[in-house]
């Protein structure tokens, strides 16, 4: 009987696992029909990166946090910009479009690759926003090219060690059981409303805004590899964080610091308060019962910033 038991488990499992392996690729092709790339596919050192340019102007790149892609910011931020900066939005390695590079869990190693690509794209001295992740991809930047970054602007960045460890999905994914059986389920039996649940979390205690969800690219984002990709980052950050902090002191560039006082995801008194007094002539622009997505819920005080971070570069 017990033997029985366990050939009629191992079958199930098996069929499960079938059906897992099936959806989740269904699913991952019509992401690829349903959420095209929107601006050009470059390869850089063998790896494809994604880059959305429009306007014309001074340089303005912008990086997105993480889970996220260029459809962060072409959402309605790029044509609020598009008539004073020549702006390019890049999907970071691995996340998007683009495809995940070797140290990709280092910062400082993105910066590099997308200054590549910026290169290839003819970009010069360009001003660089980052949020949320893309905040340390930023600072990296500026770290790695800072006669070449004209400035800063972080939005709900993480740029310092933090205390503790992060949220139960990320300490679920930088397990092999999590990597191999979660991930998979996610990516194939994910409802619309649970992503709906996850998005309202991260925006508040502010709204989304109206067809956000359905704009973004989701499906893009909980693809597997993707998902693995982006928990390799998350869960590989606090130790690069930790080596970059002691040399924001020697960045000697404009640099203008928007943070939500109610971000719970990246803390403002944790990351940008320090941030402020580490970076000499960094400015702080705290937003008053804000959350951790700024640049859709208070987009004026962001680009408020950019102006005048482009001002102090002498880009205005």
């Amino acid at each position: 009987m017990a033997a029985l038991e366990l050939l009629l488990i191992g079958t199930l499992t098996s069929t499960f696992v079938a059906v897992t392996e099936r959806r989740a690729k269904r699913r991952e092709v019509q992401a690829l029909k349903d959420f095209p790339p929107t601006g050009r596919l470059l390869t850089v050192n063998g790896a494809r990166v994604h880059a959305h340019t429009e306007g014309k102007g001074p340089d303005l790149v912008l990086l997105h946090g993480a889970s996220g892609n260029t459809r962060e910011f072409t959402f309605h931020l790029v044509d609020r910009l598009k008539g004073d900066y020549r702006v390019t939005a890049f999907d970071r390695p691995g996340l998007g479009w683009s495809d995940p590079i070797p140290d990709g869990h280092d910062p400082r190693a993105q910066a590099r690759h997308l200054q590549a690509a910026a290169a290839e794209l003819g970009l010069t001295r360009p001003l660089v926003l980052g949020q949320s992740y893309g905040g340390a991809v930023a600072l990296g930047w500026a770290l790695t090219a800072p006669d070449d970054t004209a400035g800063l602007v972080i939005v709900s960045g993480a740029s310092n060690p933090w205390p503790g460890t992060l949220g139960r999905w990320y300490q679920l994914t930088s397990s092999r059981i999590g990597r191999s059986a979660v991930i998979p389920l996610v990516t194939a039996f994910a409802s619309h409303g649970q992503i709906v649940t996850t998005i309202t979390e991260i925006f508040a205690p502010e709204a989304v805004p109206r067809g956000y969800t359905d704009y973004v690219g989701v499906p893009l984002t909980i693809r597997r590899l993707v998902l693995a990709e982006n928990a390799l980052q998350v869960n590989g950050l606090l130790p690069h964080v930790r080596e970059m902090a002691p040399l924001y002191p020697g960045l000697d560039l404009p640099v203008e610091i928007v943070h939500g006082t109610a971000d719970t995801i990246v803390p403002m008194d944790i990351h940008s308060e320090p941030l402020s007094r580490q970076i000499p002539g960094a400015v702080l622009t705290r937003l008053e019962g804000a959350g951790h997505m700024p640049h859709h819920t208070r987009p004026d005080d962001v680009i408020a910033a950019i102006h005048r971070a482009a001002a102090r570069a002498g880009l205005r």
